[in-house]
């Protein structure tokens, strides 16, 4: 017990810097508390399981959320930095996730709760909507020691509020933010569609891997100027539309790795001006196909490739 016990010290040490001393005691108590908790985390649960014997006022332990002398940036930062240094020792490239979650944490007082689309519960054809908190979370991608599927690590998180910054913006924010924690390394981040533009904002040292929408628009480059009078040519032809190159498409068979088991999948790629959202640089456009036909095809986009 001992061993678990220092590990788990030495765990929560890591964040001490972001505190002042007498905030990292209740910090310490109320994590350790949320780990033994058998029901509902709530503050006032987690009181019970902390602190049996009264040792604190129990408004310290709310006041320590609403004006506490702690600084989340810090301890996102002092997370992020262990992180890397355990998980990707060495290594110059981090591969990073973004997406936003519904968080189901709603009442007159929870500051930031709306009424915001459940990924979870809803499907294509039906649209599930529930009260609570939208967080953006960046997270860095982690494969365990005993295999399988890759685990996210949250290093950033960013509240979802209507009428303030976007989610793309928020995702920006942060990601700027983990450049400045790591000046030395280079970033290959993974979103769904709805973070395809962050491409196009010029992230620090970033390569941008995304969806790319079915319906979308793409051309050759343009033509060389031909030296006559006139506004030159800004895009080429238009090419066949994606399931159409797809169609018509020499594959490659590669073998991957999807949700941590190995898969056969065939793979086209090949560079085309996403002119749209893209004027003046290529994709990359890749199309991964499902030999056995039991998955639909995928569209994917990258602007910038090196090395991982």
């Amino acid at each position: 017990m001992t061993a678990p016990l220092e590990a788990f010290t030495l765990l929560l040490s890591v964040a001490a810097p972001a505190f002042t001393q007498p905030s990292f005691a209740i910090f310490s108590d109320l994590v350790a508390a949320w780990v033994c908790c058998p029901s509902r985390h709530t503050i006032t649960g987690l009181i019970g399981i902390a602190d049996p014997e009264g040792r604190r006022a129990h408004d310290a332990y709310h006041r320590f959320f609403r004006a506490g002398a702690w600084r989340p940036e810090l301890v996102w930062k002092a997370i992020a930095t262990a992180a890397v240094r355990a998980l990707y020792a060495g290594a110059r490239v981090l591969c990073l996730d973004v997406d936003d979650t519904l968080f189901h944490k709603s009442g007159r007082k929870v500051e930031g709760a709306g009424n915001f689309r459940d990924a979870i519960r809803s499907t294509h054809q039906r649209l599930v909507y529930a009260l609570g908190l939208n967080l953006v979370v960046l997270t860095l991608r982690v494969r365990p020691p005993w295999g399988g599927e890759p685990l996210g690590l949250p290093i950033n998180v960013r509240l979802f509020r209507k009428g303030g910054p976007t989610h793309n913006e928020l995702a920006q924010a942060m990601l700027e933010e983990v450049a400045g924690w790591f000046p030395e390394h280079r970033f290959v981040l993974c979103g769904d569609g709805a973070f395809a533009s962050l491409a196009a904002v010029g992230l620090p040292r970033t390569q941008v891997v995304s969806r790319m929408r079915r319906n979308a628009a793409v051309y050759e480059p343009a033509p060389p100027r031909t030296g006559k009078r006139g506004r030159p040519r800004k895009k080429g032809e238009r090419l066949p539309s994606l399931q159409a190159l797809a169609a018509q498409a020499s594959w490659e068979r590669h073998e991957l790795e999807l949700r941590g088991k190995k898969v056969t999948r065939l793979v086209y790629a090949r560079p085309v001006l996403w002119y749209r959202m893209w004027p003046d640089r290529q994709v990359l456009l890749v199309i991964v196909r499902d030999p056995d036909g039991c998955q639909a095809d995928d569209y994917f986009f990258t602007l910038r490739r090196f090395t991982v």
